[in-house]
Formats: structure tokens, sequence, C-alpha cells
């Protein structure tokens, strides 16, 4: 039975330092090719675990896995702030990708049937 104990302590000791040693990446998620307007469910960040272990094809069925469950997990959060906040608290380490700035190019319908038109 201590034996048992004993196994179980080194394993709870190996998970929780896998985990700190797990990078996540912290990012606002680009709107989706089927939506317009002011960007609709993409104003939450999100952090998301940088897989650890390559995917590899299963020898039987040739399925795609991974032993890595960490990649599975997506989690949201109000702002970048809370993102880094809970990212400290659990002793990740992080990378911030900012969103980058959207182009607005103002057409007008009328230009379609312009004289001066390039193809």
């Amino acid at each position: 039975m201590a034996a048992f104990v004993v196994m179980v302590r080194l394993l709870n000791t190996l998970f929780e330092m896998e985990i700190l040693m797990s990078e996540v990446r912290i990012f606002l998620p680009a709107q989706n090719a089927m939506q317009s307007g002011l960007r609709g469910n993409c104003s939450k960040w999100t952090v998301e675990f940088i897989p650890s272990a390559p995917s590899s094809a299963d020898p039987l069925m040739g399925w795609i896995g991974s032993s890595d469950t960490q990649k599975q997990v997506r989690l949201k959060f109000g702002s970048k702030e809370e993102a880094v906040e809970y990212a400290k608290s659990k002793g990740l380490s992080y990378e911030i990708q900012e969103p980058k700035p959207r182009k607005f190019h103002i057409k007008n319908y009328a230009n379609n049937f312009a004289f001066g038109r390039r193809f």
C-alpha cells in the first residue's frame, strides 16, 4: 500500500512539473470568413497550450493522435490582462500575439462600371 502512495505522489509531482514547464500562446482569434460586422464572436482573448509532443500515426488504423492532451484545452478571457494573470498564477510561460490592425478598403459599386477600370 505504501508503494502505491509513493507512486501516486511521484506521478502527481511529475504532472505538476509538466504543467509548470508548459508554454501557452495568448491571442485574439481572427474573424471567420463567414462573419461580417464588428468582430462578432472574436472579442475574447484565448489561451492555448503549445503542443509538447508531436502527432503520430496509429500503426493499425492510420489515425493521427498524440499523447499530449493539453492541446485540446482552449480558455477564453474577456481581456488580455486576465489571460496574462491566469498564465502567471499557474506558472506558465506565455507568448502574446497582438492582433494585426484591420485594413478597410472603401469600395464604391459605381467603380465596377468606370471607363478607366483595370481588370
